[in-house]
């Protein structure tokens, strides 16, 4: 009797205790999916906040009224006509290197996962890689001065002399390209390492039809986004810490500008024309910041004023 009353005690205990570690197991779950739910809700509000912030801003305007402008000012063309026979060059080189040395191992890759696809994917894939190589390329080492002289022209042309002045000398005349003298700040960073970097990490992204091809588009867009004022952060002698503060403050407006720019520049063989037209949208949009009496947008721009002026 007495050993059958231990048994049902230590088989009591037994189911007490596996209760209990059911209890605590479902308490860890139910925090861990609380968590999970919260960190969710952060990036979701943060998502959305920033989806707010560049649809009010209508920076993703900017590549559009590029094209434009770009298109009905002949005087802007020069330092473009002058750097189309050695990038062609350069596109031919790398296009073909890039088909004849990585297609067949891209294909095999892709086609795991596509499968039939993989015959396009793989296409747009190398036409995706090319151009990006083509871009780092030629802004770095051929295209820089043209981008620079673009850049300055734009805002000169908008009536932005005073700032221009603080990165080079200007000369009279009416045409802005024939306005431009001297340089007398350093132009444009390079392409940094961290981008080629972040560029190879989300590479694999292109692997999934149509959705990682879009994301890996987003991811590129935030970092293309942070450098289209560059040369305008220059020219008002912004230290590192004010490039900051004002890129934080505005990370919508500049991710939706860098999307557009983004989603432009891979397009094959008319990137270097969209490369030119981003720069000319980027001085157009510094050029409503800068001015008093024409808006950005009818809601953000004298929010964005106030806050260049701050900065400063």
């Amino acid at each position: 009797m007495s050993d059958e009353t231990n048994r049902v005690a230590e088989s009591d205990s037994t189911n007490t205790q596996g209760q209990g570690q059911s209890r605590s197991r479902g308490r860890i779950a139910d925090s861990v999916q609380a968590r999970a739910q919260e960190v969710l809700k952060e990036d979701y509000d943060h998502a959305s906040t920033l989806l707010g912030d560049a649809a009010k801003s209508r920076a993703y305007l900017y590549p559009l009224k590029g094209i434009l402008y770009f298109a009905t000012h002949r005087s802007l063309w020069k330092p473009l006509l002058s750097r189309i026979g050695p990038y062609a060059l350069l596109s031919v080189s790398v296009v073909t290197g890039m088909f004849v040395f990585t297609y067949v191992p891209q294909f095999a890759v892709l086609v795991l996962f596509n499968g039939p696809l993989a015959v396009f994917t793989t296409v747009l894939l190398i036409l995706n890689e090319s151009s990006t190589i083509i871009n780092m390329i030629s802004r770095t080492y051929l295209l820089q001065d043209a981008i620079l002289d673009t850049f300055d022209g734009t805002l000169v042309a908008r009536g932005s002399d005073n700032i221009v002045r603080e990165g080079r000398q200007l000369q009279p005349g009416s045409d802005p390209m024939q306005k431009l003298g001297k340089v007398l700040k350093s132009p444009f960073e390079r392409f940094s390492p961290k981008a080629l970097i972040r560029y190879i990490m989300y590479l694999p992204l292109n692997f999934i039809p149509v959705v990682g091809t879009v994301l890996f588009v987003l991811i590129q867009a935030r970092g293309r986004g942070q450098i289209v004022h560059g040369r305008y952060f220059q020219l008002k002698q912004w230290s590192e810490s004010q490039r900051r503060e004002w890129l934080k403050k505005h990370t919508g407006p500049y991710t939706a500008f860098g999307l557009v720019a983004t989603a432009l520049e891979l397009i094959p063989f008319a990137s270097m024309f969209f490369t030119f037209t981003n720069s000319v949208g980027a001085a157009l949009w510094a050029a409503d910041i800068e001015s008093k009496g024409t808006s950005m947008t009818d809601s953000t721009a004298p929010t964005l004023r106030e806050t260049a002026k701050k900065a400063e």
